[in-house]
Order: structure tokens, then sequence, then C-alpha cells
């Protein structure tokens, strides 16, 4: 019992310093052809926006406004593909071999 205690707390800190190491990680996505380009760290939030100046017209803020959610949206996805992949990987190393945790996650409601 004391032995499967130490493994949990083992898995634990692995996932904590999974979760400190996602901070510098990133994930950048485009709009717009390139014209917005967004990043996000691995903990999903977003780090910088860069936008070519042919977007920006303040005849046209519509289409800045719907070219910055769109890269907005990709660049979370896209960090948070990263996170569940570097999560995944993180658990793997602590489970016996052939060991698959996917079936019980999605049994709870993940």
């Amino acid at each position: 019992m004391a032995d499967l205690f130490g493994k949990m707390m083992e898995m634990q800190q692995k996932m904590a310093e999974t979760q400190e190491a996602l901070a510098g990680k990133t994930a950048s996505a485009e709009a717009g052809g390139g014209m917005v380009k967004v990043t996000a760290d691995g903990r999903g939030r977003i780090v910088s926006i860069k936008m070519e100046k042919e977007v920006v017209s303040p005849d046209d803020l519509e289409l800045l406004e719907d070219l910055i959610v769109a890269g907005i949206n990709k660049a979370l996805d896209e960090a948070e593909q990263l996170r569940e992949a570097e999560m995944k990987k993180a658990a793997g190393t602590m489970l016996p071999p052939g060991m698959d945790l996917g079936g019980l996650m999605g049994g709870m409601g993940g």
C-alpha cells in the first residue's frame, strides 16, 4: 500500500513538472492566409498576436475582429493538442508497460 501511495505521489510530481514545462512551449496558428498570427503557450494562454498592416483598416474593423477570433481559436486548439500530448506522454512514463488510461479517462467524462 505504501508503494502505491509513493507511486501516486511520484505521478503527481511528474504531472506538476509537465504542467510547468508547458508554460515554455508554444503553439502558433494563422488566419486570413497569414494576415493574423497568434501564439499560445502550452497552458492555453495567448502570448502574442501579430498582424500585417494591410489587415488593419478603420473601414473594415469587422474583418480584423473575425481574423483575430479565428487565429485565437486555432492557436488555443493547437495549445490544447500540445497539452494533451505532453500530459499523455508524462502519464505514460509512470504506467506499467502495456497499460493505457485511454478507456479509463473516457469513462470519467474527460
